[in-house]
């Protein structure tokens, strides 16, 4: 079965974007740490909170699979699984200051999911660092990881 594939422009303001069920409890003010800054992720039980290299739209690409896909780890710079909860079997993809009720949503059966988010293009940006080439995948499936593992980085 093919992935549901959706390409994406997402206001990464303070640097950071959020993959979480629509109805969220975690508090993302208290997911970031030194630890979690250094690897641009962090998470709560039913969100993930992605670092981005730039602090303004960024392209993310989202896929949403029945099953793990396929593993692609040197076309990126860096690669971290996780996982998280959709208990509310819809998926929000939000910048932490938009106006969540506009944000993108997406239907996916309510349960756990495991996540793969791809960086890219993490320096090479402007020397003011407003524009680049920086761009973000985040590969969802059911499934649930352990631990925030780095693949690559």
């Amino acid at each position: 079965m093919a992935p549901d594939i959706h390409e994406l422009e997402v206001f990464a303001d303070y640097f950071q974007f959020y993959v979480c069920d629509e109805a969220r409890n975690t508090d993302t003010g208290e997911v970031w740490d030194h630890g979690t800054v250094d690897r641009m992720l962090a998470t709560g039980p039913d969100l993930i909170a992605i670092g981005t290299a730039r602090n303004m739209g960024v392209p993310v690409l989202l896929e949403i699979h029945a099953t793990p896909p396929a593993d692609d780890f040197d076309a990126w710079e860096r690669v971290i699984e996780c996982s998280f909860a959709a208990p509310s079997g819809t998926i929000v993809v939000a910048g932490c200051t938009e106006y969540y009720p506009d944000c993108p949503r997406f239907s996916v059966e309510p349960g756990d999911y495991a996540a793969r988010i791809s960086y890219a293009g993490l320096t090479d940006l402007s020397e003011n660092g407003l524009e680049g080439n920086d761009r973000y995948r985040v590969q969802l499936w059911p499934g649930k990881r352990p631990e925030v593992t780095v693949i690559k980085r």
